[in-house]
């Protein structure tokens, strides 16, 4: 009988986060490997082998992997989009050129934007004759025969990724689904995807590129989970089956098995960021803070996020790049800067930092791997921010090699090295606070009424000058911050999204055509859950609808009550789009009668619960921080050199406070307070960083 081990891996562009939790005894090991760029699933199971070796543990005693993956995201971002089409009705092939119409940076700059080259370019654009009316009506038959002429003509040219999307197959998929079997009769070595598996939404455009995307992905992530599922195969779990449980986190804060990602693998297109919101959201509710931004700042981005009531933030608006995925996934904003950010030079003389980041190979400076510019991790350890060597020792960084690049850098500027350091970090500091002000200030939100959660390797770096630039009431730096995405996929629920376009009136909208939609959903989600293993009596299932006035172009989502589906029903759901109309944008029409709300989007969500972790209270100490002094090092604050106390946090007790200058440092992370703030112990061992009083 094994141990019962959890292991949760986060790849990240730099390192690989591994968080492994033993279930018997509560014991929970962080440990980080380099990531492996050329091939993730190396550093995936570096990663496994480390942690088990640290826990004296075998392969058997794994109970569940649970992994993290950017590998959508990074092919996504790349748009390396060769061996992609797209197959649409006849009539619609221009539907990708049309796209909407907007200019980045609004129409100041539509004199000098160019626009870019679609997703798949128009000679790739096959039609089929067929239509579906609105209600669901075939007004066109499908064409067999050139649907065959279609397949044919792709597998003669080496298109083996195709999309297809034809005019509202969301109401009606036969359609698709017809286009779908000849084309694996016709060309059976392409990856297809049909919207109508994809996204049941309106809005062509959307719909046509989420597809599209889905399609483009499905070849990488299938060869990336399979390999790794393959690789686990080689262990024996505890329940004595060969290979281990394996799930993939889902960008709807949820997880799925890896057998199942395969048929949706844009669901992991956020899959990384968003296990960090979930550890994040876990590190708020034992902190005791309602509502909180994440922070989650690694080897070459931050991401960031918000956090009320210990629910992360979701959207089916989001996009990846340039591109619109209209998939439900939490809410993250993600902006070019982390550890590995690249400093240079622009044009126009001015200081830049990011978004081009030295990743994990060759990595910064500092590094020795061969890397040729400076980056935001030089400048932290030219300015004594941090150790001379990184992960407990195992990664030694060369500070004359930090300092010589930023001199050079320094020189083209003409400033001195302390003030360009400390200007690659204050610009570092800015572009993360105009990510956090892009979700909240943006939205209608006061930033202040918020603490932050800083994790992620480089998340802490920065965390008291984000605290002052933008008047937060604390930052929180949770233990092992750079490992508290991998922490997070082990309390993720299994989560399946199903949605189902319903354009009606509210007066026209009745109980039984709204039971009926539900009902559909809620056994799509039901099915899924029992294929995954879950006991229908652990099923959770959760409605919600999205609703406009009549005439808005974009709606807003509201929760829908459980039970029966009666007019008590549509009037309560109506009273939240009210409600939630007001809170988002300040007013409503819930008294006006000339207004009528309109019905979009039926939505129901399956979830099968797993067990948390148990995150244990902190010993208590004695007040005096002095145990966990390890030193003094010089450190560059606010424009002078401080002598600052070094803190090993491993020592630090509940109750204990650390005043700056001073720098806590621990494994994978480095937190520097300064002057004029205080980082105090909290009851779960999370450092809370506030202005000192006065």
């Amino acid at each position: 009988m094994g141990r019962g081990i959890r292991v949760g891996i986060d790849t990240g562009g730099t390192f690989t986060d591994v968080v492994a939790i033993d279930e018997l005894s509560g014991a929970i090991v962080s440990t980080k490997t380099p990531s492996t760029p050329a091939d993730p699933s190396e550093g995936f199971m570096n990663g496994v082998t480390k942690v088990l070796e640290q826990m004296t543990a075998a392969g058997r005693d794994l109970t569940t992997v649970s992994h993290g993956t950017t590998v959508a995201t990074n092919a996504l971002l790349q748009e390396e989009f060769a061996g992609l089409g797209f197959v649409t009705t006849q009539g619609f092939r221009h539907v990708l050129e049309i796209a909407r119409q907007s200019v980045p940076e609004g129409y100041g700059n539509s004199y000098f934007w160019v626009k870019p080259e679609r997703i798949v370019p128009l000679h790739l654009v096959r039609e089929v004759p067929e239509r579906i009316a609105a209600d669901g009506a075939a007004v066109r038959a499908f064409d067999e025969a050139a649907a065959v002429d279609v397949a044919r003509w792709f597998r003669a040219r080496g298109i083996n990724s195709i999309g297809v999307c034809f005019v509202n197959a969301y109401v009606n998929p036969e359609h698709e689904s017809r286009m779908r079997e000849v084309l694996r009769l016709e060309h059976p070595e392409c990856a297809v995807s049909i919207s109508s598996d994809v996204l049941r939404e309106y809005r062509e455009y959307e719909r046509s590129v989420t597809t599209l995307v889905d399609a483009f992905v499905k070849p990488k992530v299938s060869h990336y989970i399979s390999g790794i599922k393959q690789r686990l195969g080689d262990f024996t779990s505890s329940d004595g089956d060969e290979g281990v449980p394996f799930y993939v986190m889902k960008s709807n804060g949820g997880v799925m098995s890896a057998d199942e990602i395969g048929a949706q693998p844009i669901s992991t297109i956020l899959s990384g960021p968003a296990a960090g919101v979930l550890g994040a959201a876990l590190v708020a509710r034992m902190a005791e803070f309602d509502s909180v931004l994440t922070l989650d700042a690694g080897g070459t981005s931050t991401d960031v996020s918000v956090v009320r009531s210990s629910e992360p933030t979701m959207t089916t608006e989001g996009a990846v790049g340039r591109f619109p995925v209209k998939v439900p996934m939490v809410d993250v904003v993600t902006v070019g800067t982390g550890g590995g950010s690249i400093a240079w030079v622009a044009p126009d003389g001015g200081l830049k930092v990011g978004p081009r980041s030295a990743g994990a190979d060759p990595g910064p400076l500092c590094y020795g791997r061969g890397g040729t510019e400076p980056t935001t991790t030089d400048a932290h350890l030219a300015l004594g921010r941090i150790p001379p060597a990184l992960l407990g020792g195992e990664l030694a960084l060369d500070h004359e090699a930090a300092r010589s690049g930023l001199e050079a850098l320094a020189s083209d500027l003409g400033l001195g090295l302390e003030a360009c350091a400390a200007g690659v970090l204050e610009i570092a500091a800015w572009n993360q606070a105009n990510a956090i002000r892009q979700v909240t200030v943006r939205r209608g939100l006061d930033v202040r009424d918020f603490a932050m959660i800083a994790f992620g390797g480089s998340g802490p770096l920065q965390a008291c000058r984000l605290v002052d630039v933008l008047d937060l009431d604390a930052a929180v730096v949770p233990p092992n911050p750079g490992n508290l995405s991998a922490l997070g996929l082990l309390t993720v629920d299994v989560r399946n999204d199903y949605v189902q376009t319903f354009v009606r009136r509210h007066d026209d909208a009745s109980p039984d055509e709204l039971a009926a939609v539900f009902g559909s959903l809620e056994t799509r989600a039901t099915s899924a859950l029992s294929n995954e293993g879950f006991d229908p009596a652990d099923h959770v299932l959760a409605r919600s609808a999205d609703l406009r006035y009549l005439g808005q172009a974009f709606e807003v989502r509201v929760n829908a009550p459980s039970g029966a589906v009666d007019d008590n029903f549509i009037t309560d759901v109506r009273a939240r789009f009210h409600d939630e109309h007001e809170r988002l944008y300040g007013y409503c029409y819930r008294d006006d009668p000339t207004q009528t709300v309109e019905w979009v989007n039926l939505r129901a969500t399956g979830v099968g619960p797993i067990t948390r972790p148990d995150i244990r209270e902190s010993p208590p100490g004695d007040g005096d921080p002095e145990r966990a002094v390890s030193g003094e090092r010089d450190v560059f604050f606010g424009g002078e050199w401080h002598s600052a106390t070094l803190y090993d946090r491993a020592r630090l007790r509940a109750g204990d406070e650390v005043r700056g200058p001073a720098v806590v440092e621990e494994y994978g992370s480095t937190l520097p307070l300064a002057p004029g703030f205080v980082g105090r112990v909290d009851g779960r061992s999370n450092l809370v960083v506030r202005k000192a009083r006065s």
